[in-house]
């Protein structure tokens, strides 16, 4: 089994999902006691975000590449960001490493892929949304990006930060969630990726007939099936 490198705390809300999913998929694959080998290092979040909100994104890919670095010395055979839109700074911590760092848009992209779809929503931070470098490398897999209109975004880049981030789930939140999904599934949607990696700790696919992509699992589990070779 490789040791799968973990990049988190961007929230630690989210990377916990990632533990769990990885961990319940090698005991699910393998059987018995075991569970996954995992090197993992979590950052303060209130850096990034501050490095994000203040459009300082070379600030943030070197405290990333550092930290991934440090992933990597602690026995890393890969490596995994935690978290959808610091995959910003990709490249620039790509070149910070010797080991492959496993991008989630493309193992989201093999999964549309997979089940045939070729126009998708997406929902995530403002930055995931709007800037080029989420929906650019989804559009290399010849899929079509929706997103919300400027209000939606607004109002879902909000409960990311002020709420999910901290721990918070609101029922009504739910629902602002659950109404953006439904209008990307009314301007041709065929699907909805929950392009945030905390979305998912308040929407589930149980919550909406729209097939929903849920970054974080497919992330994980195709981290799993790499460790397993």
């Amino acid at each position: 089994m490789k040791t799968i490198g973990l990049l988190g705390g961007m929230s630690w809300e989210s990377t916990v999902s990632y533990y769990q999913v990885i961990n319940r998929q090698v005991a699910t694959a393998l059987g018995g006691h075991h569970s996954a080998k995992v090197a993992l290092i979590s950052v303060d979040f209130a850096e990034i975000e501050a490095f994000q909100h203040q459009g300082r994104w070379e600030d943030a890919a070197a405290m990333l590449a550092e930290a991934a670095g440090r992933v990597q010395d602690a026995g890393a055979d890969m490596l995994v960001i935690c978290t959808n839109t610091m995959h910003k700074v990709a490249r620039q911590i790509e070149k910070a490493i010797d080991i492959p760092l496993l991008h989630i848009a493309d193992a989201t992209a093999d999964a549309l892929i997979a089940d045939g779809v070729k126009r998708v929503g997406l929902l995530g931070t403002c930055f995931t949304m709007e800037q080029a470098f989420y929906r650019e490398r989804l559009e290399a897999y010849a899929i079509e990006v929706l997103v919300p209109d400027q209000e939606g975004r607004e109002r879902v880049h909000r409960i990311i930060y002020d709420e999910l981030c901290l721990g918070r789930l609101e029922p009504e939140s739910r629902r602002v969630l659950l109404d953006a999904i439904d209008a990307l599934k009314a301007q041709g949607a065929e699907a909805v990726i929950l392009g945030c990696t905390e979305i998912a700790l308040l929407v589930a696919q149980d919550d909406t007939q729209v097939p929903l992509y849920d970054t974080t699992r497919i992330h994980a589990e195709r981290a799993v099936e790499i460790a397993l070779g």
